[in-house]
């Protein structure tokens, strides 16, 4: 019996993992576009899932943004179907909001969010690879991005409207190894010319800036800026476990809105203060801050002389006594 392929082996052991703790008898979503990733990890899936009690179909998401769109959706669809898996195409209309590559990829979140909850799924499974977290942590150092950002992807992470857990195996992959294990199932991937467009920036920085600085630099480039995305992440949840002992101490209801202690603010240090300060804006009004906004705010407690109210995204920021009163804005209410 001839010997299995390192790259195969090497996605099916990360697929295995990442499957395990799933439920048997439990469906699971491949999130498929026909690329080399995303058909590595439906192939490893494909094997996997059955041996794990586990159902396994796939969807293809359509953006309609280029010419031959539908026939590469449908031409991922029947590979996943020879690969065992139910094939499903879903065709999505892009909006224009936040630029091209943020308004495709909330229409495929949409599309892959609605696909789960109808096929009631516990799981979807996506292709993200060790090289794709490195260019999101660049791209969050190039943004001045702070650790929740630059801590990238998760590996796990359970969505807020559905419950449905967005799994990606592949977080330690190199993408030579997906493009590999194609290779070595006889798999051909599709290869989507966006990928190779220069007008957006995370081509440039997968084109561009990550060989020069693996030129310049020495290998191991990426998996450092990984690792690097693994370590602030373990940061940013010890912050979010202290935010969550902490919060209902200190906050309580305002008028539209809510207020939070300027003496528990001032005694944290000023890292946890910030998040506080973001947590609170986020949780009550849904709208994240920037690190200028958050530093305005956190100076009506440290360096408190009188200053009105500070005017945020879908609220406002004062100080009342010994609180800081958070309210919708006009704008919002």
């Amino acid at each position: 019996m001839p010997s299995l392929d390192p790259a195969i082996a090497e996605i099916r052991r990360a697929v295995r993992a990442a499957l395990s703790s799933l439920t048997a008898g439990s469906t699971v979503l491949v999130a498929l576009s026909g690329g080399a990733d995303s058909l590595a990890l439906a192939a490893a899936t494909a094997f996997e899932a059955p041996k794990l009690g586990l159902r396994a179909a796939s969807v293809t998401v359509d953006h309609g943004l280029q010419s031959g769109s539908a026939e590469a959706a449908l031409a991922a669809a029947r590979t996943a179907a020879a690969l065992g898996l139910d094939p499903l195409v879903v065709r999505v209309e892009v909006g224009a909001d936040g630029g091209p590559e943020a308004a495709a990829r909330e229409a495929r979140r949409r599309a892959l969010r609605d696909a789960a909850r109808d096929a009631g799924a516990a799981a979807v499974l996506l292709g993200h690879t060790l090289d794709d977290q490195a260019e999101t942590v660049l791209l969050g150092l190039a943004r001045g991005a702070g650790a929740t950002s630059l801590g990238g992807m998760a590996a796990d992470r359970a969505d807020d409207e559905t419950g449905v857990r967005w799994l990606r195996p592949l977080l330690g992959v190199r993408r030579a190894a997906t493009a590999a294990a194609c290779a070595a199932a006889g798999l051909t991937p599709w290869q989507d010319p966006h990928n190779l467009d220069d007008r957006f920036r995370r081509v440039r920085v997968r084109e561009r800036v990550l060989p020069v600085l693996e030129a310049e630099l020495g290998p191991g480039i990426a998996e450092a800026l990984a690792r690097t995305a693994e370590q602030l992440r373990e940061d940013a949840q010890a912050f979010e476990d202290m935010i969550a002992e902490t919060i209902e101490d200190i906050v309580e209801p305002a008028e539209a809105g809510i207020a939070v202690s300027v003496a528990a603010l001032a005694a944290n240090p000023p890292a946890l203060r910030h998040r506080i300060i973001r947590h609170v804006v986020q949780s009550e009004f849904h709208q994240s801050l920037t690190r200028v906004q958050t530093l305005e705010v956190a100076r009506l407690v440290t360096d408190y002389s009188g200053q009105g109210p500070i005017d945020l995204p879908g609220c406002r920021a004062r100080r009342v006594g010994r609180l800081i009163e958070f309210s919708a804005s006009s704008d919002a209410a």
